[in-house]
């Protein structure tokens, strides 16, 4: 493994976690102040916010996934021709605008089907609708980001993120609950029009830093911008489509659960709220390595030297791999501690503490296909990865969880599994995520060690 290599990509990625921590904190910081203003507007902060998450990282995952093309051409010295492509890829964002806005406008269906009360749908479709306003410039700075990660520049992007979230806490607390005899309460809506000024102050901040940074100018992304450039957008759709229909599939094959797991009572429902809050929060580790990862492997490539890719590649992978044991170690070890710190609840503590022990091998092949997914951007496969998250997460995770805990199955011969209970998703989710990383890792190492075609 090599020392610089290394450095680099442990450097890059820490830089990424930090502001992807701060943009997490969003969230939590909603939770918080809704709850705190009522119980109702807690739960449609639940709804909206799953809904708003599931359009946004599906869209965001098609911008996400031009970071190979900018690194690769970065790699090549192609600097002119990276802001070039910049400004192809304001005709992918603004396409994506249009789909976001339009679903977050209208989401009578999703709601529908989803059965949310209707008691809960006016809050709900106010909230949304304030968001919907804020996309754009999150979507804009989304790209913003990208563009930094590839450049191997995303200090510039954490600053920003964690400066929005001095802005974001003390926005949402004054606007959700107002001051006595100055402001009255917005409740919800206080939380989506905290949200939305935010993501134009961020936007605003990344548009100033692109117009006064030197950092920027040898790329000449304020140049006019040209026609559309067909041949370059479709790349653009075949690398973004599939990128951002896995990143749904992914996203959905998560929170579905937690709908699923509802039905099952409350404490299934809590201790399953503080598992997958541990989950998510240390996902955001291997993805912080893989973005970094990604856009080392794509750089090399773009010099054509692939021996430093493949060593990339390497590197990134034992890092991802050594904190995932590492996590996945301390989290078992420490599991009744954390389900403490969660509950006073007894019967919730032990079936926390339980389903810890299959988060932390979850979180093993969760980090482990997660770099593969980044990385087999780097060789232009998409496609794959979307067939297979379909194949695994939907149908054998997801569809297999439920049919073992609601005895649609009968799981007789297999005595490990645990009907009528949580623990049956996280089981067969794992096994899931285990086979699919096994999947896309002998296509990585296939992709990344035979002879490299023209693309």
């Amino acid at each position: 493994m090599s020392r610089s290599e290394g450095a680099t990509i442990v450097r890059h990625a820490s830089t990424v976690l930090v502001g992807q921590l701060a943009v997490m904190a969003f969230g939590i910081t909603d939770t918080l102040v809704a709850g705190r203003f009522a119980d109702t507007a807690l739960a449609a902060l639940s709804v909206g916010s799953a809904t708003y998450i599931t359009v946004h990282i599906s869209l965001m995952g098609m911008l996400q996934a031009l970071l190979p093309v900018w690194a690769e051409l970065h790699g090549a010295g192609r600097q002119t021709a990276v802001g070039q492509s910049v400004r192809q890829a304001l005709y992918l964002c603004a396409f994506t605008m249009v789909i976001g806005m339009v679903a977050l406008f209208f989401p009578g269906p999703l709601l529908n089907w989803t059965q949310v009360p209707a008691a809960l749908q006016a809050e709900v479709r106010e909230y949304l609708a304030i968001v919907a306003v804020g996309l754009p410039a999150s979507l804009l700075f989304r790209m913003y980001g990208t563009l930094n990660q590839s450049l191997g520049k995303p200090k510039l992007v954490t600053w920003v993120q964690v400066g929005a979230l001095a802005v974001k806490v003390p926005l949402s607390i004054v606007l959700v609950l107002g001051i006595p005899g100055w402001f009255d309460p917005m409740g919800l809506a206080g939380c989506a029009w905290a949200t939305l000024a935010v993501n134009y102050l961020m936007l605003g901040l990344a548009l100033w830093l692109l117009k006064t940074q030197d950092f920027y100018r040898p790329y000449r992304i304020w140049s006019r911008l040209e026609r559309p450039d067909w041949a370059q957008l479709k790349r653009f759709v075949q690398l973004g489509l599939p990128s951002g229909l896995a990143i749904g599939v992914e996203v959905t094959s998560f929170t579905l659960m937690s709908l699923f797991i509802s039905r099952l009572g409350v404490v299934a429902t809590a201790s399953h709220q503080i598992v997958s809050n541990m989950a998510a929060v240390l996902y955001m580790v291997p993805l912080a390595l893989s973005i970094a990862s990604s856009a080392r492997v794509s750089y090399w490539l773009g010099a054509g030297d692939t021996q430093r890719a493949r060593r990339a590649l390497r590197t990134g992978l034992v890092w991802v791999v050594g904190m995932a044991c590492l996590l996945a170690t301390l989290m078992g070890w420490q599991r009744d501690g954390i389900a403490a710190l969660y509950t006073v609840s007894p019967q919730v503590a032990t079936l926390a503490s339980t389903l810890l022990l299959w988060v932390a091998l979850y979180h093993l092949a969760d980090a482990l296909q997660v770099f593969c997914v980044f990385t087999l951007r780097s060789y232009g496969i998409t496609v794959l990865p979307l067939l297979t998250y379909t194949l695994l997460l939907w149908g054998l995770g997801l569809a297999g969880g439920y049919a073992v805990a609601y005895g649609q199955i009968d799981s007789s011969e297999l005595s490990w599994l645990v009907p009528e209970s949580p623990i049956a998703f996280w089981q067969t989710s794992s096994v899931a995520l285990c086979l699919t990383a096994a999947v896309l890792l002998s296509v990585l190492w296939r992709a990344a060690y035979q002879t490299r075609t023209q693309r």
